[in-house]
Formats: C-alpha cells, structure tokens, sequence
C-alpha cells in the first residue's frame, strides 16, 4: 500500500466481509491490521487476490470491541477535497484561457486527488455496488480527460501554436502549490490514531507540490526559450500520471 487508492482498494475489497469489525492502515509501513471474528481464509484470500504483494504477518486475539469513527479526520478529508475540486476549476480555466497544457494537465491531477478523496467520502454508508459505480464512472471520466490532453498535446507539438502566457502559468501554479501546503498543513493537524492514514495522505498531496514546481519551471523556461516544448513535455508527464491514477481507481469497481 503506497497511497489512499490502494488503501480504498483493499477497503472495498473487504467490504463484503461481515466478519470484520475495523480496518487500521499503516501505509508509510506497508501494514494493514484486520479486527475480526471467525476464521481469517477468506480475508487473506481476498487482499493476495488484489496482487499489491499482501500477506500474512501474525494474528493474535484482542479483547478491542469498540472502534470510534473519527468524525474531526473526515472534516480535515472534506477541506482537502473542496480545495483540490477547487483548483481544478481554476487551473482548467486559467489552462485554457492561457494556452497553457502545463495547467490544464495540473487540473486533473487535481480532479483526481478529488476523485480518491471523494469515492470514499461520498460512499460513506453506501452499498458496494454504488462505490463501485462511482469509482468506474471516476476513472473513465479521468482517462478520456487525459486522452484528450495527449491528442491537444500532439496537436500543439505538430502546429505553429502560439506561447503559452508564461506568467499566468508561474502565478496559478504559485497558488495552487500555496493549496497544497495548507493541505499538508489541514493533514498534519490530525491527532488521531489512524494517524498513519493521514500520513498517506500527505505523501499523495506532496505529489502534487512536485508537479506544481514542474510546472513553474516550464513557465520559466517557455519565457527564457521562447519555446511552447517545455509546457507540453510538463503537460505529457502530468497526464500519463493523471492516466496511471485513473488506472488505480478502476481497480476499485471490479
């Protein structure tokens, strides 16, 4: 388990399982703890099917009965998601106002933040079919948005386009990278014990610090080259990453 999507994963995965009572993830530790009564087959069985390398380390008996849903950690996640969503508006309207593939491919890497945010949020007490359906119809959206980026990119590397405007694509990704620190930031303020989930959140968010420094350094390379090839090789990176996260949340519908 390296991020939140293969943490959902393995949650829906599991969901069918009447007998188990929680789930704690230790990502940055590659460790999943399973509370449960019964017989543990069709629980090891079931994560070795998703082939992320899970086995069993130990079991043990627990008197724990009582598990406390962390109502302040979901509060944190819904911030998290509203400013993601939030600039992927921005970043897709300043992107194509501005000529610019560098954002617009950051958009969606946005959206998909969102998307991995919210598919575990907006199923909250739902059936495994409907966040089954919700990842689907999320991780198709996600790939024809990033097919259609690649086809622009094309377009644009082939044609005589105009230069991007270098310095809006400097000021958005200044502001989008300010975002994601205070995402970093709502994180950390969790005190919880699922703290270690927190922390996997932090490590997707600081992803998306990398591709905004990307994308700042393709906005000063296009002024200082006069050259749109910059922002088109940052837009080609950000979308195969966008592809690959699309990849990770259908695994969640099958």
């Amino acid at each position: 388990m390296d991020c939140p999507s293969e943490e959902n994963l393995i949650r829906m995965k599991l969901d069918g399982i009447s007998s188990i009572a929680n789930l704690e993830f230790d990502i940055p530790n590659r460790k999943l703890t399973v509370f449960h009564s019964g017989e543990i087959d069709q629980i090891e069985k079931s994560v070795i099917e998703l082939n992320l390398g899970g086995k069993k380390i130990s079991t043990e008996k627990t008197d724990q009965t009582e598990f406390k849903e962390n109502e302040n950690q979901k509060k944190l996640l819904w911030s998290v998601l509203i400013i993601n969503f939030a600039f992927f508006i921005i970043e897709m309207t300043t992107g194509i106002i501005s000529k610019s593939m560098g954002l617009v491919a950051d958009s969606l890497d946005m959206l998909a933040d969102s998307f991995v945010y919210g598919i575990s949020l907006f199923a909250v007490g739902g059936t495994v079919i409907k966040k089954k359906r919700i990842a689907k119809l999320a991780g198709y959206f996600q790939i024809i948005l990033a097919i259609i980026g690649f086809v622009e990119v094309l377009r644009r590397f082939l044609g005589n386009e105009k230069l991007p405007d270098f310095s809006t694509m400097i000021i958005v990704s200044i502001f989008a990278l300010i975002a994601n620190g205070i995402c970093l930031y709502i994180l950390q303020k969790s005190k919880s014990k699922e703290e270690a989930h927190m922390k996997a959140s932090m490590i997707f968010t600081s992803n998306d610090v990398i591709i905004n420094l990307g994308v700042i350094i393709a906005g000063i390379l296009v002024h200082y080259l006069s050259s749109n090839k910059p922002d088109l090789i940052i837009g080609t990176i950000v979308f195969a990453l966008v592809i690959q996260g699309a990849f990770r949340i259908l695994k969640l519908s099958k």
